[in-house]
């Protein structure tokens, strides 16, 4: 009955817009804490987490990357270069990373994730171009192909190694953040219709996600611009971290 869902429904919008306001925030799509939790706390198999999560976490990308254009617009060039390069290359991967162990492959993710966080935390900060500038369109193709590598392996995470890597480049934070954005969002899309047509999506529950997503997603952006830019790093930096310990425990947990 409808009234027994309800408990579901209200935890899917707060899990949602929580996500959705983090993933404006900070330009990311949420999988790397969503796809954990609906595995541990609602017992889905991966597979069908994944595909959940992405029923969040694509029409985000699309309206944070949309904010975060309004804000400070990206050249057509450059949101091509990143993104194609980042969907051809997770399309390569993906097939070969279906041989190896995915358990291992998170291993190994979250600790670089987590010393990529400490080196944000700890480097000398190299000053950002204060007209949001952007690299040229092969370092971008570049950052792409990284980006596609980790959405390849393991369905998650080129937006969170995307952003430090073009802030490494002194690239502002946001204008990161928003290429980043540029970088996920067609393979979100990509993703989600590949798990949609193999049945492997919980519309229950990732619906209402979504729904919460999109009312929060605008004020994450509109947070990420207000505040300054050391800080949005150091918030940026601790995230890593905090994703690569939740990732570590909750997917060891979850295989």
């Amino acid at each position: 009955m409808f009234t027994d869902f309800l408990p579901t429904l209200a935890i899917a919008l707060s899990l949602g817009a929580a996500l959705g306001f983090f993933g404006g925030l900070f330009g990311i799509g949420g999988g790397i804490i969503a796809i954990p939790l609906l595995v541990l706390a609602f017992g889905m198999e991966q597979p069908l987490a994944q595909g959940t999560a992405l029923v969040m976490m694509a029409p985000n990308l699309l309206i944070g990357f949309w904010r975060y254009c309004q804000r400070q617009p990206l050249s057509l060039g450059s949101t091509l270069s990143i993104g194609l390069s980042s969907t051809l290359v997770t399309w390569l991967v993906a097939g070969f990373a279906n041989r190896l162990d995915p358990a291992l492959l998170r291993l190994g993710f979250s600790v670089f994730l987590a010393l990529l966080g400490l080196h944000m935390l700890w480097r000398r900060e190299r000053p950002a171009a204060a007209d949001g500038s952007q690299p040229g369109l092969a370092t971008l193709a570049g950052v792409g192909a990284v980006g596609g590598c980790s959405m390849g392996f393991l369905g998650i995470g080129g937006g969170l190694l995307a952003t430090p890597l073009l802030a490494g480049l002194g690239v502002r934070q946001v204008v990161a953040q928003s290429l980043a954005l540029a970088l996920v969002a067609p393979s979100s899309l990509a993703a989600l219709a590949s798990y949609a047509g193999a049945g492997r999506v919980d519309w229950h529950m990732g619906l209402p996600m979504a729904l919460g997503g999109l009312m929060t997603v605008s004020p994450g952006v509109a947070l990420a611009h207000r505040l300054p830019e050391r800080r949005m790093r150091t918030a940026f930096a601790l995230m890593l971290v905090l994703a690569a310990l939740w990732l570590a425990v909750g997917g060891s947990r979850s295989h």
